[in-house]
């Protein structure tokens, strides 16, 4: 106490042996001053973006996930979102996807959620459904086969791989059945079923999955959605299969535990997904008691021309957070050092940072951006001995 992450004052002593060249900014920079959102006052707002590990069986969590999102924890990280766990087994993107399906899953989760919690860190888990894009191959075996497809012998399931429509997102992912009206309720049970076993297993923050080109997103982009009932053809229909889980998903969590959407906020594809439409979402998904929009792009159609830069995602959620008033919003993609970081949140172009690949190279990113600003913080008790100094002193 405090928890690593968490800016504080340095002593004289600190001072005089190095630690920092003298008192923190006053005020300090909002990336390293609490966000309160509902009932959990997170320490900074450097925060940990899901991200697939393909390190699971029969979606159950393994000692690397344990070490894995510990390491986060002690290092400072102020939220760590749980990669996309699969509400249903053939909602996983690959078979070693996490998944929520069943109660077994509960305990290991708790135990992850646990070691988060040792460290002072906010514990969010990422549900989702994959849609046409499940039953691949995980990251590791990318390019050693002409396709995505997994086999039956890994366990892949090509007969329940089902979207809005029956559009394969190419050659090299299985062909969809378009969903029945059915089918859509037993999916958003799903999504309920698994936010209250998160509840049980102790997070403190559920999002919901619908980028990528996933199948919540699927329902929303005109490309992928080529329906004729109420959950397609016009804006209002496509947006009902997220609205309608949000809505039953915010029903069963407590009042005091944050709800966050994570979004494609544009197609990239001429007659796609757009910007606007992710302000009017936002709208809608603001009166069902959504928190915060995490604002990611594209994944939904290989046509897609994606003008890669250094955060260049950020103006998604600065036009949401500029024109949807109570909307909070998270920005990510490509922002890899602590100035970077600092300028978003100090801008009021975002609210909170996901941070994925840095996170991967640098697990101390919040203790080493926190150098880079000139910003005193807790470091993990057991790693005292290895804080970064401004200057070296025998003192």
């Amino acid at each position: 106490n405090p928890a690593p992450g968490t800016a504080i004052e340095p002593s004289e002593l600190e001072i005089q042996q190095g630690f920092a060249n003298g008192k923190n900014p006053d005020p300090l920079p909002k990336l390293f001053q609490p966000l309160k959102i509902r009932g959990y006052n997170i320490k900074n707002r450097i925060w940990v973006s899901p991200m697939c590990m393909y390190s699971a069986q029969d979606g159950f969590v393994s000692d690397f996930h344990l070490s894995h999102y510990s390491q986060f924890a002690m290092r400072g990280a102020g939220l760590i979102m749980v990669e996309a766990t699969g509400v249903l087994p053939e909602g996983r993107i690959s078979p070693n996807c996490l998944g929520i399906w069943k109660d077994e899953h509960i305990e290991g989760l708790r135990r992850t959620v646990s070691h988060m919690h040792k460290y002072g860190a906010v514990a969010g888990i990422q549900l989702g459904h994959s849609g046409r894009k499940g039953s691949t191959i995980p990251l590791q075996l990318y390019g050693t086969r002409d396709t995505f497809k997994s086999t039956l012998e890994e366990g892949a399931w090509p007969d329940k791989v089902y979207g809005p429509s029956a559009i394969p997102y190419d050659e090299n992912h299985y062909v969809p059945k378009e969903m029945t009206a059915e089918q859509i309720k037993l999916v958003q049970q799903a999504f309920i079923d698994g936010a209250v076993r998160a509840d049980k297993a102790g997070f403190d923050v559920i999002e919901l999955h619908s980028a990528h080109g996933y199948l919540l997103f699927e329902f929303l982009s005109p490309l992928s959605n080529k329906r004729t009932d109420d959950y397609g053809g016009s804006f209002e229909n496509r947006v009902r299969m997220l609205i309608e889980v949000a809505r039953g998903v915010r029903k069963v969590l407590p009042e005091h535990k944050p709800l966050f959407v994570r979004v494609s906020s544009t197609d990239w594809v001429e007659g796609g997904w757009t910007a606007e439409d992710t302000v009017a979402l936002a709208k809608l998904l603001t009166n069902e008691g959504v928190d915060l929009l995490d604002c990611s792009t594209a994944g939904n159609d290989p046509r897609q021309n994606i003008p890669l830069a250094p955060g260049y995602q950020v103006q998604f959620a600065t036009k949401v957070k500029d024109e949807v008033p109570g909307m909070l919003t998270g920005a990510v993609g490509l922002i890899s050092n602590g100035k970077m970081a600092k300028e978003i949140i100090e801008s009021d172009k975002a609210d909170a940072i996901f941070v994925a690949r840095e996170f991967l190279r640098n697990p101390s990113f919040v203790l080493s951006t926190a150098h880079e600003l000139g910003i005193n913080i807790k470091w993990p008790n057991q790693y005292e001995r290895g804080r970064l100094k401004t200057k070296y002193s025998f003192v």
